[in-house]
């Protein structure tokens, strides 16, 4: 009964950080297929990158406060950001 609870419970994480992938692998300009001849070494200012960022957010805290740090992250990351090392 417990396992069950628990397999509901994180299909939202889970969900989350398919997408993550999803758009990782298609679209990302640090991780997809593309992105290796246009930025050949990486475009984001922050480590690690904000997808990055996420899925590691989402697999330590959860749905809710890991979609809530994740959008503080995006708020952040803008042209006139310093950038930096920022750990979830």
């Amino acid at each position: 009964m417990k396992s069950i609870f628990l397999f509901l419970w994180h299909i939202p994480r889970n969900l989350a950080i398919g997408l993550v992938r999803l758009y990782q692998k298609t679209l990302s300009p640090d991780h997809s297929f593309w992105a290796r001849w246009v930025y050949p070494h990486g475009h984001c200012k922050f480590r690690p990158t904000c997808s990055e960022y996420a899925k590691l957010t989402y697999q330590k805290n959860g749905f809710i406060i890991g979609t809530l740090k994740t959008s503080w992250r995006l708020l952040r990351c803008h042209p006139w950001a310093k950038g930096g090392i920022d750990f979830p």
